[in-house]
């Protein structure tokens, strides 16, 4: 049985008070590192124009490439490098949805669950999202790309607002888990179709909606490095507690726990020795 982890991966740049750098990014590869860690048995497919970003990954063996026309690119801006709960971001939006076809000869044939980032709303058409749900196993979504919409143009690329749509509920519809944080979840609201939401609020931690509220606690960070996919981070160690224990609280702690260790260094994931 195999995770299906789907989504684009990025071209980045991270900017925090005057330093910046240029790396690969998007949910599915920083969640990447996590699952190779601790749910070795999944699959990576990002849609994206560069064939050769799949060997950035940890283990490319385990990508596949849907190959666009186009590359996500993302610049994150954090102006305080002493608060970085605080974060501007840039795109250029571009258009390349994941349609059903690009996703039936690359499946397996016994799958685990499905892991859906959208980082913007063109990357998963609602048609894609139902092909998914026929599987009939869970399925974990990241609601940020859905609500992300352009807002002022600076240079080539965009400012970033988040705005919801009358067709989310209907995508929404039987999703196993959903991720998101509390400005997300004030613009979405709490009557939604699914088994329970995730939200996470940076340094205050994070809560669990589904029967209960449970309330997760972060684990304090001895040296903030780099927070950049440090919510990917937090997703992708939730997601592989919760498959295995079945539990949301221990998953929930889980994560807050790995998350803390991702901010303490620079890029994705790495088990500390």
């Amino acid at each position: 049985m195999t995770l299906v982890v789907i989504g684009p991966v990025t071209n980045d740049l991270v900017v925090i008070g005057d330093e910046k750098s240029s790396n690969v990014g998007g949910a599915t590869y920083f969640q990447s590192f996590v699952f190779e860690e601790f749910y070795t048995d999944y699959l990576a497919v990002v849609n994206c124009s560069d064939e050769k970003l799949a060997f950035e990954f940890p283990n490319p063996d385990k990508v596949r490439v849907v190959l666009k026309q186009d590359t996500h690119f993302f610049e994150n801006n954090y102006p305080d490098k002493n608060n970085r709960d605080v974060r501007h971001q840039l795109s250029n939006f571009c258009r390349i949805p994941i349609y059903p076809e690009d996703l039936e000869e690359i499946l397996p044939e016994n799958i685990d669950g499905f892991v859906l980032n959208p980082l913007n709303r063109y990357d998963f058409p609602s048609e894609t999202v139902e092909y998914l749900k026929t599987f009939n196993v869970p399925m974990f979504l990241s609601i940020q790309g859905f609500l992300r919409v352009c807002d002022v143009k600076v240079n080539e690329n965009y400012t970033i607002k988040l705005d919801n749509f009358d067709e989310l509920c209907t995508i929404l519809e039987g999703v196993s888990s959903i991720f998101l944080d509390e400005a997300e979840a004030s613009i979405i609201g709490f009557d939604l179709d699914v088994d329970e939401m995730v939200i996470t609020n940076g340094s205050k931690g994070s809560r669990i909606v589904g029967d209960g509220d449970i309330k997760i606690d972060a684990v304090e960070c001895v040296n903030v490095v780099d927070t950049t996919g440090c919510g990917d981070t937090y997703m992708a160690a939730y997601i592989s507690s919760k498959l295995l224990f079945k539990s949301s609280e221990k998953a929930g702690k889980f994560a807050s726990s790995i998350a803390s260790q991702k901010i303490e260094r620079h890029g994705p994931y790495c088990k500390n020795e």
